[in-house]
Formats: structure tokens, C-alpha cells, sequence
């Protein structure tokens, strides 16, 4: 069977219709599910010296990519050859691709950001990014909207896409097992410092490729590829992540703005620095133009899947 062609054609179902609100309603959703067994684990676990969070914080991760992993491993052992089995593949990795969502969450900022509504568009915005909201103005809330669609298009379409093209139903389940671990206990703070290391690590190590080849895609599609392939080469190592910093740097090129730079999480203000910094901050219609950009990078995303499909066929 066709990796490639499972994940194309999961891509393909997820853009048109997304994951329904009555479905989230009824079951809820795969991370979610993860999500619950992290809360779980963690609160009990998540205790003692360092080298004890340390340790059990490395069992944690071990016990929740096994618990997605195992049952995906089981599934693709039993499905059967041919269309029904591609599409029985298709449609078990299809809620683990997040294309439609991410999507609707930014443009949900962007069309009152154009409208002139900055309180409204502070308040999509508070729905994917952490920084506090009530700071940001006008340019603030598109460089938030533009950097979450960047790295968002890396860590929640690409990389999935990437791993299950490789390995298949276990490879897209092992990788949303680990981001959602790296979402909720791999943060640089007093309580997960410790216990989420290897996650963060582990998450790290699993967008390395993917991270990159999303900052191509970007490039690839972009009116203006060598801008966007020099802002990339140039200053993504600049980026506080190893990885995010890829597509963020290769979006701005692409749009001629800046993004990045000093942004505030409650009381505290981290000075990061800025990616494509000799350019102008983003007005709103800027988000227009990056959500016409993310389109373009995942329709060749599809594209290449497909084309890697048929030549494994």
C-alpha cells in the first residue's frame, strides 16, 4: 500500500470538510483523547528531585507514543489490499491533519483585523497564540496570526504528512503523540522544565526535516521565491526554535514584512529578536496574503504526495 497516497488523500478529505463540530461534539478528537491521558500521567507522575521528573517525565513520553503508536501498528497490520484499505487509511489519519482548522482559527483573525475590529481580533488571535492579547496592536495581532499559520503549517500538517508518508498510520500517530506532548508538558518553566525535557527534545528532533521542508514549500509558492529562500537561510537560526523559525523566516521573505521580535506573555516581555527585520511590520491585508500563500504550499504538499504515490506505484 501507498503511504503517500493515504496521506494525499487524508489531506484531501481534511481541507474539504475539516473535523465537524458535531463529531468534536459527540467524541471529541484524537489529540484530545492524547491530551486526557498527558493530564492524567503528568498529575500523578510529575513529582520529586530533578533526575525523578526527569526519568518519569521520559516514562510519560514512552507510555503515550506507545499507547497512539501500538493501536495504529495493529490497524495497519489488518487493513485490507487495495482502495478500501487506502481509504480506510485515509480516513484514520484524516483527523490527525489539521489543514481546514488551522485554516479557519487565522482567518477567523484576519477578516476582523481587516474590518477594523482590533478587539475582535484579539480575541481570535488569544485562541492560538499564547501572548498576551490586550498588548498587542494592530501589527502585533498580524505578526501573531502569520507566525502561528507558519509553524502551525509545519507542525500541524507537514510533519504528520511527512511521518505517515514514511511509516503510515503508526508514523502520523507516534508524531501527533509527541507534538501534543511537546504542547502541553514542554514548556521552559518551573513545573515542566524537568518532567517534559525528553518530550521537547523528542519534538525537536521529529520537526527537524519537516520544519525545513515546509519554509521550501513556502519559497516554492511564493511570488517572490528568492526572498523568501534568503530571509529563510539568513535568520532562521535567529528564531528561539530550532525549527519554527524555518517557515516563519521563509513567510516573511515571501510577503516582504518582519515578523518575530519582542512579544509579551503576561507580566514578562521576552526579547526575541526579528526575522526579516530590514522590513516593514504586516498590515492586515498581509493576512490575506499569507493564508493565499499557505494554500498554495499545501495544494503542492498534495501534489507531491501524490506524485511520490504514483512513483511507487
Amino acid at each position: 500500500m501507498s503511504f503517500a497516497a493515504m496521506m494525499a488523500l487524508a489531506l484531501g478529505i481534511d481541507a474539504l470538510i475539516g473535523w465537524p463540530a458535531r463529531v468534536y461534539a459527540r467524541i471529541g478528537h484524537p489529540v484530545t483523547w492524547i491530551g486526557a491521558l498527558i493530564t492524567t500521567i503528568e498529575t500523578r507522575w510529575n513529582r520529586g528531585g530533578v533526575a525523578s521528573r526527569r526519568a518519569r517525565g521520559a516514562a510519560c513520553t514512552f507510555v503515550v507514543v506507545g499507547a497512539a503508536t501500538l493501536p495504529a501498528l495493529a490497524v495497519q497490520a489488518a487493513q485490507p489490499d487495495g482502495f478500501v484499505g487506502l481509504a480506510l487509511g485515509a480516513i484514520l489519519a484524516w483527523p490527525l491533519i489539521a489543514a481546514r482548522s488551522l485554516h479557519d482559527h487565522v482567518i477567523a483573525v484576519a477578516r476582523p483585523l481587516a474590518a477594523g475590529d482590533l478587539e475582535g481580533a484579539r480575541h481570535a488571535v488569544s485562541m492560538i497564540v499564547g501572548r498576551d492579547p490586550t498588548r498587542l496592536d494592530t501589527a502585533g495581532v498580524a505578526r501573531a496570526g502569520l507566525e502561528s499559520l507558519a509553524e502551525n503549517a509545519s507542525d500541524g500538517i507537514v510533519a504528520p504528512l511527512f511521518w505517515g508518508a514514511i511509516f503510515g498510520l503508526p508514523g502520523i500517530a507516534a508524531y501527533k503523540a509527541i507534538n501534543t506532548l511537546d504542547s502541553m508538558i514542554g514548556h521552559r518553566n518551573a513545573r515542566y522544565e524537568d518532567f517534559g525535557k525528553v518530550s521537547a527534545r523528542l519534538d525537536d528532533l521529529v520537526n527537524l526535516i519537516p520544519a525545513r521542508l515546509t519554509g521550501l514549500a513556502f519559497a516554492l509558492v511564493a511570488s517572490r521565491p528568492g526572498a523568501a529562500l534568503r530571509a529563510m537561510w539568513r535568520d532562521a537560526g535567529k528564531h528561539r526554535s530550532p525549527n519554527a523559525g524555518w517557515p516563519e523566516a521563509a513567510m516573511a521573505g515571501a510577503l516582504g514584512i518582519r515578523l518575530s521580535g519582542p512579544r509579551a506573555y503576561g507580566d514578562t516581555v521576552s526579547p526575541e529578536p526579528w526575522v526579516n527585520a530590514a522590513s516593514p511590520d504586516p498590515v492586515p491585508q498581509d493576512m490575506a496574503r499569507g493564508l493565499a500563500l499557505y494554500v498554495r504550499a499545501m495544494i503542492l504538499c498534495g501534489a507531491g504526495l501524490a506524485l511520490m504515490a504514483l512513483a511507487g506505484g
